[in-house]
């Protein structure tokens, strides 16, 4: 078979072509592809044919510093040269290193490290049972219309039908109730129940907020009756607020009593943590922190050296250049620029906070977002009409002006 993915501009001229037709033939069919992208730089991407698309869909919150950040390259480069993976059978420095300057952003805890935001909720759903097992625990409350991953415990614990269909019977254990709403959670708490499982913006679900009365309510309830409170922050977490995590973001100017100490039992990190390396992380705080011992849990690939290195590094530019400030600032400007346009161009409302954005419209978003790509933005289509914006966290005020600006002309 020739090999399709190199050579001179007159041998690419069809290259776009090939690579759909290697897919068809080799690739499992399951997602919906458009663009054949082709390479990256900032907050832009372009295609094999050459055109440029301005990426405010960060690879769906992934792309935290933008495609090909020259510091990750150098970290990636250095680590490999160094060390690229040993076994959890053995210490390796930069895993103790992030593990504890991520537990200085939350509190006195331990971390689990692992590779997805999926498995990040494996741990959490895990962690539960465990805890609740010499008591016969073991059933998890979520929220309807919450995402919780696409692994046979993931497609359970999220509140969404559609995920589930011809994958029945699905994993027992689980029961969805009505997101914010904590009489709801109340009546779904059993002798069986383990724990609650919360996004504090649901991402997937059309960019929806916790309330501060919710989480408060919550965290009073979980304790109340002796389980959990799990945290899925892998969308709307590591700094993607403004904050670390979406709940700080949330409570921070509450009143509310018990608001400025609220604090999960464990929180599930992934997307943003590694800057486009595969990375998941949970944090367990410090009375859970010691409940899985050798045997009970485990990862091959997580927390490897290359893979910490990535991630300190994504976390070292953060924490130097203020990119927590800076996503909260611009995306108030972007929330402010789309709010003027509801009303007209049949968009319902917006919603969400820092960079982690939705646009609700009167038409399909998949539509939108077809429309948007040809041209020249990317977006990526939620549950329902919502169109969602999930930039990188160095995103700047003349990005959101050309995205507006693409906005305006096409829809």
């Amino acid at each position: 078979m020739e090999h399709v993915l190199g050579g001179n501009r007159q041998e690419l001229q069809n290259k776009a072509e090939a690579v759909k037709n290697l897919y068809a033939g080799f690739v499992v069919p399951s997602y919906k592809r458009s663009l054949v992208l082709s390479h990256g730089q900032g907050m832009y991407v372009w295609d094999a044919d050459g055109k440029r698309y301005l990426d405010m869909g960060g690879g769906i919150a992934v792309n935290s510093l933008g495609h090909s950040n020259p510091r990750i390259a150098e970290t990636l480069a250095q680590q490999a040269g160094k060390l690229v993976h040993v076994s959890n059978l053995y210490y390796n420095e930069q895993q103790a290193i992030l593990a504890q300057r991520l537990v200085s952003h939350l509190a006195p805890g331990k971390m689990f490290f692992c590779n997805s935001g999926a498995e990040a909720n494996e741990c959490q759903y895990k962690l539960a049972r465990k805890v609740g097992n010499p008591k016969g625990r073991f059933e998890i409350v979520t929220a309807l219309n919450s995402f919780h991953g696409r692994t046979l415990a993931g497609i359970a614990a999220t509140g969404q039908d559609k995920v589930r269909v011809g994958f029945e019977p699905t994993v027992s254990g689980f029961r969805h109730v009505p997101y914010n709403n904590l009489e709801a959670v109340r009546a779904a708490i059993t002798e069986q129940t383990a724990a609650v499982l919360i996004e504090g913006i649901q991402g997937e679900g059309g960019v929806t907020a916790a309330t501060p009365e919710y989480l408060v309510g919550l965290r009073k309830l979980t304790r109340e009756h002796g389980i959990l409170l799990l945290w899925d922050g892998v969308q709307c977490g590591y700094f993607r607020t403004g904050r670390f995590q979406s709940f700080q973001r949330i409570l921070e100017d509450s009143a509310i009593s018990g608001a400025q100490e609220f604090l999960p039992d464990a929180v599930a990190m992934a997307k943003s943590i590694g800057g486009g390396f595969p990375m998941g992380a949970v944090w367990i705080r410090d009375e859970f922190a010691d409940v899985f011992q050798p045997g009970s849990h485990g990862t091959t690939y997580g927390g490897t050296p290359l893979a910490c290195a990535v991630a300190n590094c994504v976390l070292d530019e953060i924490e130097e250049k203020r990119l927590d400030e800076n996503i909260r600032k611009q995306g108030e400007y972007l929330i402010s620029r789309l709010a003027s346009l509801v009303g007209s161009r049949g968009i319902n409302a917006v919603r969400g906070m820092g960079g982690i954005v939705g646009l609700a419209l009167e038409s399909d978003a998949a539509e939108a977002a077809t429309k948007l790509t040809q041209a020249g933005l990317l977006l990526v289509p939620a549950t329902g009409n919502v169109l969602r914006f999930l930039p990188p966290l160095n995103m700047g005020k003349a990005h959101v002006d050309e995205a507006l600006e693409i906005i305006e002309k096409t829809l």
